[in-house]
């Protein structure tokens, strides 16, 4: 593992050292600070089981990219930028709009992490057989791998913030990238940490609007537009994977004669007649197959309103925790002791 030495929260970048892997990189924002971040080169559809040309997660502005840059660590924010850095208490308690300006205030081509990004990873995760696992069980440890432990930051949760004596939970988050490699996304510390469990992530680029299925295309959401309620980026699905106005006729939903929906991802099936195009699959919104390497990764849709996607599962999700874990089942407005999220950079 990297050889680490933090300084003190007063001084949180003072006096950093980190000695990385090949594939770790240092990258500064307008600022001058400094995020760890794993360099993910560009690769097809085919590369991930798959068929088709590059994967969208790659795209962006109609450009292909050569790589795209992820958080290594879930995100702390400090003064209102969002960082990636290791042995940290994840932050908490965070709008969809507040990470995404977290990110965003970073400067040029810093972004909220994708769905795109993330369904890459996961992905590659698959074929590779590498799944993570991560602090999923209430203990600081996995659910399948009870032995396995994170470095425990208990987070305290009080019933009544105005009145202590009310009492609280202590919430079982772990530091940032303090588990062992296999809760790294390629099984080596090399990797991104904690895309399993230990707090929800918020995703950018995708939501579902009255269930239905609706992105900003390709990667274009890693160039900080108008994710909004109200923004004319947002496209559906058809079935031949053409991307159309919301409210067309026969978009792909779910819950609604489309997509049936199950327990876990990988019971997920297509409603008679419904055919799934791959760019549905190449973003993790529906299986690639039936291999029972997804696991019981959960997955989960509203067909109420607007909802946000929230990736990985938390501290509490057990067995239903893992990279292809959605929770479409919330406003943008949520904000919640386990929902976190990381931070990712394209070269614009």
């Amino acid at each position: 593992m990297a050889d680490i030495k933090l300084t003190t929260k007063d001084q949180m970048f003072e006096g950093l050292n980190l000695s990385l892997p090949p594939n770790n990189e240092i990258i500064l924002d307008d600022k001058g600070l400094p995020s760890v971040m794993v360099k993910i080169p560009k690769f097809s559809m085919s590369d991930v089981g798959l068929s088709g040309g590059t994967h969208p997660a790659f795209i962006v502005d109609g450009e292909e990219k050569p790589y795209i840059y992820i958080s290594k660590y879930q995100n702390i924010v400090v003064n209102d930028r969002a960082y990636s850095l290791p042995y940290k208490q994840p932050r908490n308690y965070v709008t969809f709009d507040q990470a995404r300006a977290y990110c965003e205030n970073k400067g040029k081509g810093w972004h909220l992490m994708t769905n795109a990004e993330w369904a890459a990873i996961a992905l590659w995760c698959k074929k590779h057989e590498c799944m993570p696992y991560g602090n999923n069980n209430y203990e600081y440890g996995d659910y399948y791998h009870t032995y396995d432990k994170g470095a425990p930051m208990p987070y305290r949760y009080y019933f009544d913030p105005e009145d202590p004596e009310q009492g609280y939970d202590d919430l079982p988050l772990t530091a940032t990238g303090s588990g062992p490699k296999s809760w790294f996304h390629n099984n080596d510390f090399s990797g991104i940490a904690d895309l399993n469990g230990n707090v929800y992530e918020w995703v950018g680029g995708l939501r579902l609007n009255a269930g239905e299925i609706q992105i900003i295309p390709n990667n274009d959401a890693a160039m900080a537009v108008d994710q909004s309620a109200e923004s004319t980026l947002w496209k559906a699905i058809a079935q031949n994977g053409s991307l159309v106005a919301p409210g067309t006729a026969g978009a792909l939903k779910y819950g609604s004669g489309s997509i049936v929906l199950g327990n876990y991802f990988k019971d997920m099936t297509a409603a008679g007649g419904v055919t799934i195009p791959n760019l549905l699959k190449a973003l993790a919104l529906f299986p690639a197959d039936a291999a029972e390497t997804y696991r019981d990764d959960y997955f989960y849709a509203s067909s109420s309103g607007e909802r946000l996607c929230q990736r990985g599962g938390y501290y509490y999700d057990s067995e239903y925790a893992g990279v292809f874990y959605a929770n479409l089942n919330y406003s943008r407005s949520s904000s919640y002791a386990y929902l976190g999220f990381r931070s990712a950079f394209v070269e614009l």
